[in-house]
């Protein structure tokens, strides 16, 4: 772990959460800056109320200036280009225009000094009419105006030819270039099109959306918002905000619409802006920010803002953290840093398989992790790997829903709510002047032993499920307890499900959850188990998601307020390396407790920096708490642990990457519950542990098992 302190830009904490006054537990990230308490709403709607009013409104903030610029920079280029692209083309045209004009020039010039054009018609009639009189007299009257015009045209003719040889004596020999181009300019007017543009207007079809007020009216009005004869107000016009555009708006007054009602249309008002639902972006601005039930801000993205390269967890380049300080989660849209307050809050994670939900569940717990001072409680119903490396910080860790983990669960239920009742009765006796809000301080944590406690739940449906509906029901209400009152003692309750319904996941846990974050699901109604009843319709709704959508998800934090939020990455083995740097600071702080302090293997690992074969180290965990094991049991936790490398083992295998690992059985039957067959005792295993230099890893599994180990009674 390194000891570089990332800088957290436009951090932004969720409405409802407030971060609280307590002294600097020595967190190895900057303290969080002063941030609004209230609803997100744009920079500009907020800069507005105090900036004064002689900037234009694209002057007004920094960022709205930078991004105006770079859309006019880029809206100019593409334009040049769209043209220089096409410049031959001009050329050839102007050329052609050119040569038009001359011969419209002299055609015309022809006309005006032979004076038919303008008498012909006349002498025409005239003769029609038998009036040789008049003929007479238009003759006679042309040929004296010809006769004027041709003077005239001498004597302009002899004026331009002086003109250009006083240019010759006053300007010198480049005077001809300017009489050449002043005569091409000429006739390049005289030639260019008369009924169409002389240049294209550009790109027909645009790379990327410009709003203006008016697409955003008739979306409005086609989606039934706005009625035909009104407009909306605009409070800030359509700017440039990062990658798409921004507006401040009031809905007009006698039309009945609020601002919920336009967030509840956001897909038919996408549809209208010809964009995807994903990019348009519609938050209330509250009254804390200068808004009313009217008023919203509205940001439409140029594309996808939540495709691209995930971004890195700021939480893996720090040496520790505090989980009294806000938690850096993710980014929004706009790319602006989303942190969450934990404390006094419960979490529920949800949506489909591998659309990252675990990945988002562990960050606040990675957060944890790096506080030496927080107690883990860790069940994973699902098993497998990806809460393994928490074995060496969590004080219970409970892998798998199988019926002794089951039991396990529960006495971990049981010892939270004994911890939970032991510390509000401790509470309850400190004095108001070091205990003034009856809850936990950082203060208390550290002076009387009660240090704050995380609770992950993984698959809590694969528990409740297996459950008989007596047990099921006092579990339930164990978690609803955990989740109501013991964030006041310290608790922190962190769930994650599938699709949690009533059979599930009841709605008496759902429903006194704080926060919620939801993947990609199946449909609206799906959204609203995870997210809470009717979110959907208020536009927080996970159904929107794509399948590219990983790692991203709708975060709720209170009844009206949410993001679509792109959780920060940690990988597996990222994971492991902050745990592994976890346990070391517990060690060092003296808070290592539980299983993780009576976990033999890293135990001893940590005595003597050794390095233990994988495959021994994870029989061991796999018989944690039990002295033997039959084989087909060892096996099948070890595939729950981690199919990937344990699915295709047989017991004959497994015996093999033992007696490399330096495992020598004392017997190869043991008894189990009366049963006697193939197995290990724990004794064997834990005696193949070094205690002196360090082991090499076990080399690779042998593709067939050898014949020594195919007769050695594991079948």
């Amino acid at each position: 772990m390194t000891t570089h302190e990332p800088q957290y830009d436009n951090l932004i904490p969720f409405p409802g959460t407030t971060s609280p006054q307590t002294p600097d537990m020595g967190a190895g990230l900057p303290p969080t800056p002063e941030v609004l308490d209230g609803e997100l709403v744009s920079e500009a709607q907020y800069v507005r109320r105090v900036m004064p009013v002689v900037l234009p409104p694209w002057l007004r903030s920094r960022e709205t200036a930078l991004s105006t610029l770079r859309w006019a920079v880029e809206y100019a280029g593409r334009h040049v280009a769209f043209h220089a692209w096409r410049a031959p083309a001009y050329g050839l045209a102007l050329c052609w225009w050119t040569l038009r004009g001359a011969a419209r020039a002299l055609t015309t010039g022809f006309r005006w000094v032979s004076v038919r054009g303008e008498y012909q018609p006349l002498i025409t009639a005239a003769r029609e009419a038998k009036r040789w009189d008049l003929v007479r007299d238009l003759i006679t009257e042309r040929r004296a105006l010809a006769r004027v015009r041709m003077k005239t045209t001498a004597w302009l003719m002899l004026s331009g030819g002086a003109a250009v040889a006083a240019g010759f004596v006053l300007v010198g020999p480049g005077f001809r270039w300017w009489a050449v181009a002043g005569a091409g300019v000429g006739a390049l007017w005289l030639g260019r099109p008369r009924t169409a543009p002389v240049l294209p207007p550009g790109p027909a079809l645009p790379l990327k959306l410009e709003l203006s007020a008016d697409m955003l009216t008739d979306a409005l009005r086609a989606a039934g918002l706005v009625k035909t004869d009104a407009t909306p107000q605009l409070v800030t016009p359509p700017l440039r905000d990062g990658n798409g555009w921004a507006v401040t708006l009031d809905l007009p007054r006698g039309g009945g619409k609020t601002a919920t009602d336009v967030i509840a249309k956001r897909d038919t008002l996408a549809a209208e802006l010809g964009v995807d639902e994903i990019q348009v972006i519609m938050s209330r601005v509250r009254a804390v920010a200068g808004g009313h039930a009217g008023r919203l801000t509205v940001w439409v993205a140029d594309d996808d803002p939540y495709l691209g390269e995930p971004n890195a967890s700021p939480l893996t380049s720090v040496e520790q953290f505090s989980v009294w300080e806000p938690i850096p989660f993710g980014r929004d849209a706009r790319g602006r840093r989303i942190v969450l307050f934990l404390m006094w809050q419960s979490m529920f994670f949800g949506g489909l398989p591998r659309r990252g939900k675990t990945f988002a569940q562990r960050l606040p717990s990675a957060a944890g992790v790096l506080d030496a001072y927080v107690r883990h409680y860790v069940a994973d119903g699902k098993g497998g790997a990806d809460w393994r490396p928490m074995r060496g910080v969590a004080h219970r860790l409970v892998i798998g829903a199988e019926d002794e983990a089951i039991t396990r669960f529960l006495t971990m239920l049981d010892e939270l709510i004994e911890e939970m009742g032991r510390r509000f009765a401790v509470l309850g006796t400190l004095p108001t002047s070091v205990c003034p809000e009856g809850t936990l301080t950082p203060e208390i944590s550290r002076r009387y032993g009660m240090p704050v406690i995380f609770i992950t739940i993984d698959e809590l449906q694969e528990y409740l499920s297996a459950m008989a509906g007596p047990v099921k029901e006092e579990t339930v209400e164990k978690l609803a307890r955990l989740a109501r009152r013991a964030p006041a003692a310290g608790f922190i309750l962190n769930a994650a499900s599938q699709r949690p319904d009533a059979d599930s996941v009841p709605a008496k846990l759902r429903e006194i959850i704080t926060y919620r974050y939801c993947t990609q699901v199946v449909d609206r109604t799906s959204s609203d188990m995870v997210l809470g009843k009717g979110k959907a319709a208020q536009g927080a709704d996970a159904s929107i998601l794509s399948e590219d959508h990983k790692g991203v998800g709708v975060l709720v934090t209170g009844p009206g307020s949410f993001e679509i939020v792109r959780c920060d990455y940690m990988d597996l083995p990222t994971f492991a390396t902050v745990c592994a740097h976890g346990r070391a600071l517990r060690v060092a702080a003296g808070t290592l407790s539980g299983d993780a302090a009576s976990d033999t293997v890293a135990a001893a690992a940590d005595a003597v920096g050794v390095q233990i074969p994988a495959v021994l180290a994870d029989v061991l965990y796999a018989m944690h708490g039990v002295e033997r094991m039959h084989t087909s049991t060892l096996l099948a936790r070890l595939v729950n642990m981690d199919e990937d490398n344990y699915g295709d083992y047989t017991p004959e295998r497994l015996a093999e990457e033992l007696e490399r690992a330096g495992v020598q059985r004392s017997g190869r039957q043991v008894k189990v519950d009366g049963v006697n067959l193939a197995g290990y005792r724990r004794a064997d295993l834990e005696a193949a542990v070094p205690t002196g230099a360090t082991l090499p890893p076990s080399p690779s599994p042998s593709p067939s098992p050898s014949p020594k180990s195919a007769t050695d009674g594991d079948g």
